[in-house]
């Protein structure tokens, strides 16, 4: 049968600016999943807005159970659930511009533009390009702030 195929340890990565509690979360928090939209803006146009507990295969308890079998996890390890992603109608998931969810990674929407077109047409990210993902609640409100980067040559 197969299980977990992930790595236990990803390098370091960009975080939210400040973390909450599933108590915080409130409706928001249900079956160990956050049932909110991920807003991922390119260049300020919406990319995706898919439901991080839409199709989302394991649930934080399970990830966690999962990862507790290998080490030990401290107060403070950071639990990742992978690439927020709604398969909605049962494809692949359609852009936000096709009244779809969108996506939450270039590299998916490019392999999806592959299988269905032979070839990509969405670019990687490059120099000038800002990232922003956040989240809010249903009433508006950051839940745990915004993370946004712009791509930016090394100039060392």
């Amino acid at each position: 049968a197969k299980g977990f195929g992930f790595f236990q340890s990803k390098p370091s990565s960009a975080f939210s600016p400040v973390a909450v509690t599933p108590e915080e979360l409130g409706e928001a928090w249900n079956g160990g999943k956050v049932s909110l939209p991920l807003l991922v803006d390119l260049n300020g146009k919406p990319f995706g807005r898919a439901n991080a507990g839409v199709d989302m295969t394991f649930d934080f308890p399970a990830l966690i159970a999962h990862a507790a079998k290998t080490r030990p996890l401290a107060a403070g390890t950071i639990i990742g659930s992978g690439t927020v992603s709604n398969k909605l109608d049962g494809g692949p998931g359609k852009p936000v511009s096709a009244r779809g969810a969108g996506y939450s990674c270039i590299a998916e929407l490019r392999m999806i533009e592959t299988i269905e077109a032979g070839e990509p047409k969405t670019p990687f990210l490059r120099f000038g390009d800002t990232v922003r993902i956040e989240m809010k609640d249903r009433t508006g409100h950051s839940v745990f702030g915004a993370i946004e980067q712009k791509v930016e040559k090394y100039e060392g």
